[in-house]
């Protein structure tokens, strides 16, 4: 293992974008926050179907709102949490406490995790809306690519932010052998002195 790669030891050295871009953990942030911008663009653009004749607007699975309104919710917030985790990576070399560090790679986990299982609960919601979607309600298929859309990328959503969690794992137990590393060798191999004859 480099010496502090996940510790204090790297902490309060500038900031090298170049080392950020290649991390696996902040690649698969990117990936998900584009994959959250397809899903809630795709149904927020193309996901309504209008009806002059009958003077309504419905959403294209199966004339469920509650199936449009959780897809765009998601991604939204998705997009929102990637964010937000992005800037978190951007300051992590900047904390200086391992148990601060510790904390911010808890969370990670937590919310890598959760986001990972309600994406998997789009992706069955919007799906089964899909397949029991009445071909009468949209004669002329307007809309069926960026459905489909959606729902593939809530499927590969679920891959990329379980891998977040992952990794995020990974980094907590880098974390936690750095600790007990410092804590084992931190002054308790000092040489001390022999005592001298007796006189």
């Amino acid at each position: 293992m480099e010496g502090g790669a996940y510790g204090a030891g790297k902490a309060g050295g500038a900031f090298d974008p170049h080392t950020l871009v290649r991390q696996p953990h902040t690649v698969l942030r990117v990936v998900s926050w584009v994959f959250s911008i397809v899903v809630f663009g795709s149904i927020v653009n193309e996901g309504y179907l209008n009806r002059p004749s009958e003077g309504e607007e419905f959403c294209i699975y199966n004339r469920n709102p509650n199936a449009c309104s959780y897809g765009v919710a998601v991604g939204v917030l998705a997009f929102l949490t990637c964010l937000l985790y992005l800037a978190l990576d951007i300051y992590f070399p900047q904390i200086s406490s391992v148990k601060d560090r510790k904390k911010a790679v808890l969370s990670d986990i937590g919310v890598s995790a959760f986001w990972a299982f309600l994406w998997f609960v789009g992706f069955c919601f919007l799906a089964n809306q899909w397949q029991v979607s009445k071909p009468k309600d949209n004669p002329l298929n307007e809309g069926t690519d960026a459905a489909r859309a959606a729902i593939a990328f809530s499927f590969f959503s679920i891959f990329t932010w379980s891998l977040t969690a992952a990794l995020a794992a990974r980094r907590y137990k880098d974390l936690t052998f750095q600790e007990e590393y410092s804590t084992l060798f931190s002054g308790s191999a000092q040489p001390q002195p022999s005592p001298g004859p007796r006189v």
